[in-house]
Parts: structure tokens; sequence; C-alpha cells
């Protein structure tokens, strides 16, 4: 809209300024020529009024019989300033100046007469309805301002508006002659024009603001198509698993113009690169579950004989009577095998998990889970202050009235071993990461159509770089801290592919900055079983 009122006004300018030449050029001509008929006018009328006699003399000799033959207000007819003789005398009509009466003088023409020898003065106009009328005198002295020129100039006389007007000398008499032709009609053309041309750029504007934006919203359909599936392809879970991306942007858009068809290609390029990719990382990801299942398979009857050896020799050597060098080192390979195969056992889990290995579902009462779990841990670590919160029994009324007890518990569907494993790895967690006296609360409550369980300390909380990392594979903290407690790092990720398979969520959330105390908190959510 902003290109074409420029336009507009650029064009309007132009011709407007065109058209006020031209009617300049016309109206100068039509000065000269309104000149040129009252000095005919004028002449004709001496000729005829002195029969050929010198001009000078005529006009003195008329000042002579009639003193007030000069003046502008007189009502006799001086010399070129009678009207015509079949006219009656009007005492009471203006002067008319002498060629401002000649044949063809139009509406809106002035003449101003003032003689050679400055003592008399004629000036009238003619108006719109074509009366003759006596210039006024403030307007006679802005003329009479002016010096003779060769070629019209434009002048503003007071009420009557601008003028374009000649000044001359009359090369027979001698006086000073002021011709002028209003510029009234030519300045209404030129601002009807203006008006005109206006309406004509608001017109073209608001057209080619509606033809317009139907050509770019047409225009940008296809593309907003193409955002739309680019929307598509990055809300896609592109992390993990045999991902195929199946949106591209369709043939039709691609042709729809050249701009759309380039985004679109090289979005339908990029999406069969990633798409590539993704096949190419899966296959790894496959094989590497592949090795690790069956590795881990194979080497569990290797360690369980070397488990089973161990303790035979222990059995043996205590009658063997084996140095107790023999009996340390002994000790230690059976303690390293349990933990070989402890690692294998956390593997082939993972394996079984990554390939979708369905567990149990059962119903499992998470209250004993929760129970036995927690007494265990109390028994490993007795410096810690265990507590246990089953906001789950509480009864729930409304109104502060007392409600009856609701005795159905609370149950989960899925396989307690597994769901009782994830519960001992946090607590053991909280066990071992924190100091002595540490605080550490057990809480599970309902929430809607869930259970969520959380575990809470006020340890000294975990490292932000570690909590990014926490539930990667193989992810470790202090690694100082990791070897004395013999941790393999698997821990947290076993834990979160079981909530996963089970439905649900296992999420962290740990305070370390100073000021704003501390402490970790693991939260699983678990969809509760139907009917429960």
């Amino acid at each position: 809209m902003a290109v074409v009122l420029l336009m507009a006004a650029a064009i309007s300018t132009f011709s407007t300024l065109t058209l006020r030449h031209a009617l300049l050029e016309r109206l100068d001509e039509q000065v000269v020529q309104a000149s040129q008929r009252a000095a005919s006018k004028r002449h004709l009328t001496l000729d005829q009024s002195d029969g050929g006699t010198d001009r000078k003399a005529a006009r003195k000799s008329a000042a002579k019989s009639d003193p007030q033959a000069g003046s502008p207000s007189s009502s006799g007819d001086p010399q070129g300033a009678t009207a015509p003789p079949s006219a009656p005398a009007d005492t009471t009509a203006p002067r008319v100046p002498p060629g401002l009466d000649a044949p063809g003088q139009s509406a809106g023409t002035l003449t101003l007469v003032r003689t050679a020898d400055g003592r008399s003065r004629f000036g009238g106009y003619i108006d719109p309805s074509g009366n003759y009328c006596t210039l006024p005198e403030e307007t006679q002295a802005i003329l009479l301002g002016l010096a003779p020129a060769a070629a019209p100039v434009t002048v503003s006389v007071g009420s009557l508006g601008e003028y374009r007007v000649l000044v001359s000398t009359d090369e027979v008499t001698g006086d000073t002659v002021v011709t002028g032709l209003s510029m009234a009609a030519d300045n209404a053309l030129i601002g009807h024009q203006l008006a005109v041309e206006a309406v004509m750029a608001l017109v073209g504007a608001v057209i080619a603001v509606v033809l317009g934006s139907v050509m770019v919203h047409r225009s940008l359909v296809p593309l907003g198509r193409v955002a739309s599936t680019a929307r598509r392809v990055a809300r896609l879970q592109l992390r993990s698993g045999d991902v195929r991306i199946a949106e591209r942007v369709t043939p039709c858009d691609l042709v729809s113009s050249p701009e759309v068809g380039q985004v679109g290609g090289a979005l339908n390029t990029l999406l069969d690169h990633v798409e590539e990719a993704l096949a190419a990382r899966q296959r790894s990801e496959t094989q590497v579950r592949q090795f690790v299942a069956d590795a881990s398979h194979e080497l569990r009857t290797p360690l369980a004989s070397i488990r089973g050896y161990t303790e035979l020799i222990a059995r043996q050597g205590a009658d063997a009577d084996l140095p107790q060098e023999a009996m340390r080192a002994l000790a230690r390979v059976h303690s390293e095998s349990v933990r070989m195969t402890a690692l294998v056992e956390d593997l082939l889990l993972l394996a079984q998990l990554d390939a979708g290995r369905e567990l149990a579902h059962d119903e499992v009462d998470l209250v004993g889970v929760v129970l036995d779990t927690v007494e265990d841990a109390r028994a490993a670590g007795p410096d810690h202050l265990w507590e246990i919160d089953l906001a789950v029994l509480d009864p729930e009324g409304e109104d502060g009235s007392e409600p009856d007890f609701d005795t159905d518990p609370p149950l989960v569907a899925g396989d307690e071993a597994r769901l009782r494993q994830v519960l001992v790895n946090l607590l053991a967690n909280a066990r071992v990461h924190t100091p002595a006296g540490t605080r550490v609360v057990t809480r599970l409550e309902r929430r809607g159509g869930s259970l969520v369980l959380t575990v809470a300390d006020d340890g000294p909380g975990i490292d932000p770089a570690v909590r990014e990392r926490l539930f990667e594979r193989f992810a470790r903290g202090d690694s100082s801290r990791e070897r004395r407690t013999g941790s393999t790092g698997l821990g947290m990720s076993i834990a979160l592919a079981i909530v996963t398979s089970h439905g649900g969520s296992l999420t962290v959330d740990s305070v370390r900055e100073p000021g704003e105390g501390h402490g970790t908190t693991f939260t699983i959510t678990l969809p509760t079983a139907p009917g429960s």
C-alpha cells in the first residue's frame, strides 16, 4: 500500500505540475490577447473622439472643460472610457476603463490605465456575472506597484484572488496599462484534479491491498503446508527406537512456485538424511544391545562356575589349612565374581527392557513394598534416619466431616520384584551418597488416578553436572566414591527403564545452592491398577 501511495503521489505531482504549466501558458496567451484587444479598442476610441488630433492636446482640453474627468469616481464619460453611444447615460454605473469593454473580453478580466502624466487612472474588472465593477483603491495600488514586464506575472489582488497580469506601456499614448485575467477557474480545475487523484490513489491502494493480500495468501498457502510438515516432524519422538519419518512435502506443493519448491525440496532432502541417520543409529543400537544381551547371557555360566569353585575351595581350604594369603585372594576372587554377576544381571535386564520384553503385570501392593524396602535400608544404614509417610492410607473427608476409612490397598499393575528393585536402588543411593545422620523420608500418596512414591533426603544434593546425566548408563558422580562403593552406574538407568515399562515416570529434583536449602527428591508416578 505504501508503494502504491508513493507511486500515486509521484504521478499526481507530475501530472498536476504539467497541467498547471499548460494552464499558465494558455492563460498568458489569453492575457496577451486581452491586452491587445483593449489597446485596439482604446486606439479606435481615441481616433473617433479627436478626429486624428494630438492625443496630449485632446487630454489637456478635456481636463480644462471637465476637471473631474480623470477621477475614477467621476460619473462623466472620460476619453476612451465611454459606454456604447446607443446606451442612455447612467450616473450610478461604474466607470469602465478604456479597453475593458472591447469585444471578446471575458468574465474575470481586469484593466487598469494610468495616464502618462500620472494624474488620472481608470480601473475596473468584469465579475463572474458579466457586470462591470470598479477596482478597489487597495487593488489599484497593488497593481500600479508592478513594473512593466514582457511576460505576465501572478499577483494576489486582495479579495479578488489571484490574477495573471501583464503590465505594459501604450506605444501611442504612453499610458501605463495593466491587463489581467482571473486564475480562479484554473485553480479550481487544479484543485478538482488533485481531489480526483487523491480519491483514485486511495481506491487504488485499497484495491492493491485487497488483491495483494489475496495473492500473497494464495502464494503462501503451499509454504504454510510446508511449515506444517516441519512442525509435525518436530513433534516426533526421535530419541530412541526404530523411528521412520513418513512426513514429506507433497509433489503439488513442490511445483506450486519456485521458492516453495526450493524450500520443500530442501526439507524433503533433510528428512531423507535424518531418516537414514536414524536407521543407521537404530541398527547400531540393535547390534550393541544384541551383543550386550548375548555377552551377558554367556557370562552368566562361567561366573556361576567361578563362584561355585571359589566357595568349594573356601570350604575345603578351611580343612586343608591353606595359607592366609591364599584365603584372602580366594575371598577377593569370590567378591569380584559376585560383583561381576550383579553387573551382568543388570546388563541383561537392560537388554531385555530395550528389546521390549514385557514384565509381569500382577497387582502389587505398594504399601508392603515400601515397608519391606525401608526396613531393609534401615538395617543396612543404621546411621541414617529413615521415615515412612503413608499418606495414601489417610482418610479423605469433605467439609471437615469424618468419612469412612477406605480399606482398599493402593495397587498398581506390574512386576513386584522389579518395582521393589527400583525402590531399593533409590534408598541405596540415599544411603551411600549422603553423610551419616541424613534424614530420608519415603512417602506414598494418591494423586488423581496415579500413585506417587517419593524418596526425599536432606543431604548435600546432587551436582548439576551430574544431575543432567543421572539417568544415563554408567553415569557416575565422584569416581573415587564410586570405586569405594563399587557402583556400576547402571542403577538409575535400570530404575528409569523399569518405571517407564510400567507406564510411569521417574524424575529427580535436587537443590545444592547455598542459602536455598539442600537435598534430593526422587518422584515415581505409577498408574493405579484398574478398579483400585
